[in-house]
């Protein structure tokens, strides 16, 4: 069978097998660091578009008390079945996240701003943590793909993978005009009767000079 759904509805299923490769905690030790340097080793931080709680874990064990926020239900029902006592979840868009009080810090990796298409809102999220939620000398780090990397790299280019639990094949258009990469993404899952069902999901991140 196949379906259209929503975006990471269904790739929160494998999203985690696929990422297997990134590199988490040489990103963790850089994270750090930054921290570090700022005198920033313990409290509260947040982590926008967290998904599934895969940095979040690793900053909690390093000691912070985390907030993970995702605006995918599917993402954070996968990051709750690791037992972390200390994390708080939140189903939110980071475009209007709230919190309950203040930071130390807030964080989002894995080109998760990338996702936000205008820059006006990029500049809101910024401001929203600045004024409203980082304590004073906090920090806001993110990363960001770069417009190389969706011209060079990923545009117009077809990424499959094979595995036994699931399959992708990842699509790539890059709009030079808007500044925009499209993924369109089909995942054959094999469902708990040993059949595999066919999903379809389209992404868009936007590409800042």
């Amino acid at each position: 069978m196949s379906e259209k759904r929503a975006t990471y509805e269904s790739f929160a299923e494998v999203y985690d097998l696929f990422m297997d490769n990134v590199p988490y905690d040489v990103w963790k030790t850089h994270l750090l660091d930054i921290l570090g340097q700022y005198h920033i080793t313990d409290g509260l931080v947040a982590e926008l578009g967290c998904g599934t709680g895969k940095m979040t874990r690793r900053l909690a064990e390093a000691g912070y008390d985390m907030i993970g926020i995702d605006n995918s239900y599917d993402m954070l029902s996968i990051a709750m079945e690791h037992p972390a006592e200390d994390i708080l979840y939140l189903c939110q868009d980071m475009r209007a996240f709230e919190l309950y009080g203040t930071v130390a810090a807030v964080i989002s990796v894995c080109d998760s701003m990338n996702y936000i298409l205008e820059e006006e809102e990029v500049l809101g999220i910024l401001t929203s943590a600045a004024r409203n939620y980082l304590d004073y000398g906090g920090l806001f780090i993110f990363d960001l793909n770069t417009e190389y990397k969706y011209k060079e790299i990923l545009g117009e280019q077809t990424i499959a993978e094979n595995r036994e639990e699931s399959s992708f094949i990842w699509e790539n258009y890059f709009d030079e005009n808007e500044m925009v990469n499209e993924y369109d993404l089909t995942l054959f899952i094999r469902e708990e009767d040993g059949r595999y069902s066919k999903y379809e999901e389209t992404h868009y991140q936007k590409a800042f000079e």
